[in-house]
């Protein structure tokens, strides 16, 4: 299980101290300073069974700045989505846990990484 995480973000610290709590085994992924890959990104929204703007933070001021709220959201602009997240990593919806069956969830919930821990 791996676990993408902004130190600074409440909701990843909770995560954390849920999946210690639980006794989980788990990788930390600081993807701010760890850039996922524009295939790695593809291959985590292929796990969560979403699409990049499903997790893009659009109100983070890059978002803003690119006009992403703008963009059309169909197949023909998914490449340029994952662009901008591989680009601006602070756009990536976090935490965001790979569980082990080969699945993953956006835990910013306690439910949410309890799911993860339960697969």
């Amino acid at each position: 299980m791996e676990i993408w995480i902004n130190p600074a973000c409440s909701k990843c610290r909770s995560a954390l101290t849920l999946l210690d709590a639980e006794g989980a085994d788990y990788t930390v992924r600081r993807y701010l300073e760890d850039v996922p890959s524009e295939d790695e990104i593809r291959g985590v929204l292929d796990r969560l069974g979403l699409e990049p703007w499903d997790i893009t933070r659009t109100q983070e001021a890059d978002a803003k700045e690119l006009g992403l709220k703008e963009w059309p959201r169909d197949a023909g602009s998914r490449g340029r989505w994952i662009t901008a997240l591989a680009e601006h990593p602070k756009l990536i919806q976090r935490p965001i846990i790979t569980a082990d069956d080969g699945t993953a969830v956006v835990g910013r919930t306690d439910e949410a990484v309890r799911d993860a821990l339960s697969r």
